[in-house]
């Protein structure tokens, strides 16, 4: 697939926001991808997150000190400080954040990849469950920072490639995860004031894309595609797309991955076209 834009010049930025248990390395290949071709590629780390993952290894703390609100605020500064509105691509919990970003107003369009759901859709799936359990398994947990063991992250991130391989990806790319914000988020349907609520109703929002992987332990596709569907029974005229790919786990750069990013774009560049 080929991306097409008559005028680099006119191409709006993109900024992508990394999930949880990752940094922005984890977008090293899609942004890497995009700048080649002429687009203003933005990766800001969630707040205090602006160290390289073997110094978050060595010193978690910063993580603890996040919610999702704050992250989210973070984002939404650095965009308006952006000469025009972007892209905003989000994975995981970043695909949450995305939403809750367009929902305010800001971006051109947004995309999910494997993006986690907002309040008012209720799929929990054991797959998530499993995945989540390191961290959501104690109670007391709340306030710290958790790692996956290598073989958790096979499970939750790799599960399509080789023990091996997957335990390579986890060298470079995994973090210890914000617990405050998987609690918030496992929570946001049960919670007045969920950090996750969106409106759902909004017809005038930018455009949304949902991509699923159809392997993926942590976002399985239904509750990808049921995120979707709620949009567009909520919001009928509004332009909201889901597109799902086989055989790919939950980690966005795995084998394949630039099949993926050239549908993304291509679909943020166009979104009434398809």
């Amino acid at each position: 697939m080929t991306v097409t834009s008559p005028d680099p010049s006119a191409r709006p930025p993109i900024v992508l926001v990394h999930g949880l248990w990752m940094t922005p390395r984890s977008w090293e290949h899609w942004a890497d991808r995009y700048r080649s071709r002429g687009y203003d590629v933005h990766t800001p780390a969630w707040p205090g997150l602006e160290v390289e993952v073997e110094e978050l290894r060595r010193d978690p703390t910063p993580l603890t000190k996040l919610d999702i609100k704050r992250v989210v605020d973070h984002y939404e500064n650095v965009i308006r400080t952006l000469p025009s509105p972007p892209i905003i691509m989000g994975h995981s919990l970043g695909g949450t954040m995305m939403q809750l970003l367009i929902d305010r107003g800001l971006g051109t369009a947004g995309v999910g990849i494997a993006a986690g759901t907002v309040k008012g859709v209720y799929d929990l799936p054991l797959s998530t469950i499993r995945s989540a359990m390191p961290v959501l398994g104690n109670p007391f947990n709340r306030g710290k920072a958790t790692g996956l063991s290598a073989k958790q992250f096979h499970y939750a991130f790799g599960n399509t490639v080789s023990r091996e391989e997957s335990d390579k990806i986890y060298e470079r790319y995994h973090v210890p995860a914000a617990n405050r914000v998987l609690f918030q988020f496992a929570l946001g349907n049960y919670v007045r004031d969920s950090p996750i609520k969106v409106d759902l109703t909004n017809n005038d929002r930018a455009p949304l894309l949902f991509i699923a992987f159809e392997q993926d332990h942590v976002v399985p596709a239904k509750a990808s595609r049921h995120n979707a569907e709620k949009y567009r029974s909520k919001s009928p005229r509004a332009i909201v797309a889901d597109k799902a790919f086989p055989d790919r786990p939950h980690f966005p750069g795995a084998p394949g991955w630039e099949e993926v990013a050239d549908y993304a774009i291509e679909w943020a560049e166009n979104p009434r076209a398809g």
